[in-house]
């Protein structure tokens, strides 16, 4: 569903493009080839920036789907681990309203789909733009579906910054997906620089349009929004910082995909999520669950986080 490019990013949401004021001592660059860039920011980063004001009134519609938590394992693991860990998972007690789904390396997933309760989907943690064929070291769609998988999730930032994807590429690995039959966390999410310069809602944006440029419909579609610097950093954007940016993100799904996509589309929160903080997270309105990173190789902890759905209630 193409969509054209809109001045939105220069006309609306004010709030987040007055540059905020400076981290101290960090040099914000980006971090393509520079493996340290994740443990630089862990050290040096002490993240003192409350939430700005837009100055423009945003109305927050918030969406109708069911609460959505997914797990990236990324590259943790070992069938040993992995064992206890789907273990933990099955005795657990998890909330009945909630989609959970877990993606493990793509070495485990046929060992996690045969001893992982049904409660639980699988996710991939990448696949092929295309179908499969001469591209070594590639998984394809085809044979992620042929493991059990329902979901896939493209655009993370360490796919993008690290590995250095770029969003056609990650549009039209979504629309393969999609049309054959696999779910998509879509990834968008800032850098710390893009913060540092008020642009964080022209990257989320741009991100988007690329996936909506792409993709045939929104239906099997979850958007994560992960702001870079707070991925694996221990830093977790505040409340009202991350409600901020996901009512902007249905707001722009509103005006160039349509009101009840809008709606129907859940968009959920990543990026240093633990059993300690998901409950304030999940009370704000758009948040509509969270794709977990180191937490969700703690079984307990991941169980807190799904089960936060609870706040989520309270709050409603």
């Amino acid at each position: 569903m193409a969509v054209t490019s809109t001045s939105l990013a220069s006309q609306l949401y004010i709030g987040l493009r007055c540059p905020s004021p400076k981290l101290d001592s960090f040099n914000s660059q980006s971090f393509s080839g520079n493996p340290s860039f994740f443990h630089t920011l862990h050290s040096n980063l002490r993240l003192s920036v409350s939430p700005p004001k837009p100055s423009r009134a945003i109305v927050a519609m918030a969406g109708t789907g069911k609460f959505f938590v997914g797990g990236n394992w990324k590259c943790n693991g070992t069938k040993d681990s992995i064992s206890k860990l789907v273990s933990d998972l099955n005795s657990a007690k998890l909330e009945p309203d909630v989609d959970v789904v877990v993606a493990p390396p793509f070495l485990y997933i046929d060992q996690v789909k045969n001893s992982i309760t049904d409660r639980i989907e699988i996710s991939a943690q990448n696949s092929w733009v295309g179908k499969g064929g001469a591209f070594t070291g590639e998984i394809s769609v085809e044979q992620l579906k042929d493991l059990g998988c329902n979901w896939v999730i493209l655009g993370h930032s360490e796919r993008r910054h690290v590995i250095g994807e770029n969003d056609e590429f990650i549009g039209k690995k979504a629309a393969y997906a999609l049309s054959q039959g696999l779910g998509v966390i879509a990834c968008i999410g800032e850098l710390l620089q893009d913060r540092e310069a008020g642009k964080t809602f022209d990257v989320c944006f741009q991100q988007l349009k690329a996936f909506a440029d792409a993709v045939p419909s929104w239906d099997n579609i979850v958007i994560a929004y992960e702001p870079v610097w707070a991925i694996g950093t221990g830093k977790v954007a505040t409340p009202q910082q991350a409600q901020e940016v996901h009512v902007a993100v249905r707001d722009w799904l509103k005006k160039n995909i349509s009101a009840e996509v809008a709606s129907k589309t859940r968009i959920i929160y990543g990026g240093s999520v633990n059993g300690g903080n998901s409950a304030e997270l999940a009370k704000q309105e758009d948040i509509d669950g969270f794709l977990v990173g180191g937490a969700s190789l703690k079984g307990p902890e991941f169980a807190t986080i799904v089960n936060s759905v609870t706040s989520k209630k309270v709050a409603a």
